[in-house]
């Protein structure tokens, strides 16, 4: 099988420091905004941790790797449950992911979602008492202007 076709089957292939093993990466799957599902959703924030580093996500703006989000104050997520829980998320809809050298960098899709399904990221995170500052004050101004969703 050539390199090529390889590449399209799999996704990206790299050669170790002395070029005799091909390792693949499987590319990320990240559904598309109408395949994403409520109820999907749900689940991912259904667990208090899930919901922690998505509420950091959102209040980071730019994102962050994997690797920062792992210390969620009083304790510290080991580096096997922090992937299992992105993979959830990613997989969900509410997150996307992308490589950067060794880093995996994450951004929210709060934007996208609340288009899609108004209200439904904030009210979980003012239930779990997570709502980060930037919706919170969003959601201060439109309850000023009698714009509340």
């Amino acid at each position: 099988m050539a390199a090529c076709s390889i590449v399209q089957k799999f996704g990206t292939v790299d050669l170790d420091v002395k070029g005799r093993y091909i390792k693949f990466m499987r590319p990320l799957f990240h559904p598309a905004l109408e395949d994403i599902r409520p109820e999907a959703i749900l689940y991912a924030l259904s667990d208090p941790e899930r919901v922690a580093i998505f509420a950091k996500l959102a209040t980071a703006g730019c994102g962050g790797t994997c690797s920062a989000l792992a210390d969620l104050g009083d304790r510290v997520i080991p580096k096997s449950s922090l992937s299992n829980h992105f993979k959830v998320l990613r997989e969900s809809g509410l997150i996307r992911s992308e490589r950067q050298g060794v880093e995996m960098r994450n951004q929210t899709r709060c934007a996208e979602l609340d288009a899609r399904f108004p209200g439904l990221i904030r009210s979980i995170l003012v239930a779990y008492g997570q709502l980060p500052g930037q919706l919170e004050t969003m959601s201060r101004e439109k309850a000023a202007t009698g714009n509340e969703p």
